[in-house]
């Protein structure tokens, strides 16, 4: 019993870390968000920040002196007991540029504990841990970099990994033309403490690249991501795949047309497609299309609404409040929340009140 609940676990964090070939990395956790905003976008984003602290998990070079004393808390109730979520603060230095430090979680909630006979013998938890320290300093008016040292810890009852990791970003923004590029490297470091002492795995290694562009005179800005660059086919064979395809080989013209599909296929796994209503400053309504994860997690005689995700943010007095939905399979979605604030704002409202 308590093997095949460790197995659960394992396959699990590969499922829902999209991001990367299941099953081929450690840390899969690290794929997955924990903002209400890029969840809402399609689950990745490196663009579409807001001065939104949350998202400099995904691009660190987004952090900014703006950021100053900010506080950011995100939530995700996930399937069964299963939650994760982030906290992260903010300070800027007038010599040094920007530093921040963030905590990211996954719990995978209770197991029972049992013998090979079935005696139950209590039960045991099982969770991962992401500790991140963000830096970043603009290098003129319109490019910044950044770089995030992140220290790695699993507990899988009796298993245990520890590991160590960086990501590197760039951003170009243009205020004029509200056209905003990064590129990010993400997650290139070692295992240190290994499950199995035999084995050394890797991290979920990464290199990604986001455009985003606010149309003229329209309340709309699109986002464009492209993720997995390390590998072009991202496809895989499955059963259910083969059974329902039926190709004539003796036709040239559907062979033309089945390998422009695999092509084009190949092509859309890669980007994450997203589209943000902005009618006021402090409002927004987010609508996102992850082609990959509609492929992989649909059930093609019911597809639904899978491989889509939408959310909304809005600020009340000093509290900017989001939240999203993305559809993962018939069967569940993720729910994120997320809560962030300028602690310098809120010192200042208390102390006018007490002056007052």
């Amino acid at each position: 019993m308590l093997k095949k609940s460790l197995a659960v676990i394992f396959i699990f964090t590969s499922l829902i870390g999209v991001s990367q070939i299941g099953g081929t990395h450690s840390f899969q956790f690290l794929t997955i968000t924990n903002n209400a905003k890029v969840n809402a976008l399609g689950g990745e984003n490196l663009t579409a920040s807001d001065n939104d602290l949350g998202m400099v998990f995904h691009n660190p070079s987004l952090l900014n002196d703006s950021m100053d004393n900010n506080l950011v808390m995100n939530y995700v109730n996930y399937v069964a007991d299963i939650n994760f979520g982030y906290v992260s603060y903010a300070h800027h230095f007038d010599k040094y540029g920007n530093f921040g430090i963030g905590l990211h979680y996954l719990n995978y909630g209770k197991f029972i504990k049992a013998d090979a006979t079935g005696v139950i013998s209590g039960d045991f938890t099982a969770s991962d841990y992401d500790l991140n320290l963000y830096w970043a300093k603009p290098l003129d008016s319109l490019w910044t970099i950044g770089a995030t040292f992140k220290t790695l810890y699993s507990n899988y009852y009796s298993y245990f990994s520890s590991a160590v990791a960086v990501d590197a970003g760039i951003t170009y923004f243009n205020p004029k033309r509200q056209f905003s590029f990064a590129a990010v490297v993400r997650n290139l470091g070692i295992q240190i403490k290994r499950y199995d002492p035999e084995y050394r795995e890797s991290l979920p290694f990464d290199i990604l690249v986001g455009v985003s562009k606010k149309i003229k005179h329209a309340p709309f800005r699109l986002s464009f991501t492209f993720n997995n660059l390390t590998k072009y086919d991202l496809t895989y064979n499955s059963p259910l795949d083969i059974a329902e395809t039926n190709i004539i080989l003796d036709s040239s013209t559907v062979q033309r047309e089945n390998k422009f599909l695999k092509t084009s296929d190949k092509f859309l796994r890669h980007i994450i497609m997203g589209i943000e209503f902005i009618p006021v400053k402090n409002f927004y309504v987010g609508i996102g299309y992850n082609y990959r994860r509609r492929q992989e997690l649909k059930i093609s005689t019911r597809p639904a609404l899978v491989g889509f995700s939408f959310g909304a943010g809005i600020k009340i007095s000093n509290f900017y409040f989001a939240y999203s939905r993305a559809l993962y399979n018939l069967a569940g979605a993720s729910n994120v929340f997320s809560i962030r604030t300028n602690l310098n704002t809120v010192y200042k409202k208390l102390n006018h009140k007490k002056l007052s």
